[in-house]
């Protein structure tokens, strides 16, 4: 005889049963996400906690427990991967508008000492500001640049992804790739 449920799962939408199907048919997407789409959909069918475990390939029908609650709260963003172990994040979304702002500036030859960026002078540019980030490391910067889009391009500076700096007639043109967004995605 199995335990009562404490938090049935709630009746799902027209449209959250197809995006679960797709994501639970779906071979390229991540194996866990796989594996709570078909939890959900087990849970949905009327199935119980471990059944559904067992169909999605799991052992625990606790932690299918543990995803009805969060379905029930959060919708559909409760399949996503959750921040799972490691140190929190550190950096503020105003500092990382702040790392942000900064490559974004031109750099001035005397107080930078350069007349690109690369990760090493946008770090000491941002630990030597008054306003700036004393103990940011080139790694952080990296990643809250790649996070955002940036990448380093040829001509040694960062660009946003999808848009180069070209030389045309003598001046520098943005030039902008309008297959960017779909490659992202």
């Amino acid at each position: 005889m199995t335990r009562r449920q404490k938090d049935p799962l709630r009746p799902l939408a027209l449209e959250e049963t197809r995006y679960l199907q797709r994501i639970s048919r779906a071979s390229s997407a991540p194996a866990a996400l796989v594996a709570r789409a078909k939890a959900l959909l087990a849970v949905a069918d009327g199935r119980s906690y471990t059944e559904a475990a067992q169909a999605a390939g799991r052992r625990s029908g606790d932690a299918v427990a543990h995803l009805v609650e969060r379905f029930n709260k959060q919708g559909l963003t409760a399949i996503q991967p959750q921040h799972s172990g490691g140190p929190t994040p550190t950096y503020t979304r105003a500092e990382r508008d702040r790392i942000l702002a900064e490559v974004k500036r031109t750099p001035d030859r005397e107080v930078d000492k350069t007349a690109t960026w690369s990760l090493t002078t946008l770090q000491r540019a941002l630990r030597q500001a008054p306003d700036g980030l004393p103990n940011v490391s080139t790694y952080t910067i990296w990643c809250v640049l790649h996070d955002e889009g940036w990448s380093w391009q040829e001509g040694r500076s960062w660009c946003p992804t999808g848009i180069a700096i070209r030389k045309r007639k003598g001046k520098r043109v943005p030039v902008v790739d309008p297959d960017t967004a779909p490659k992202k995605s």
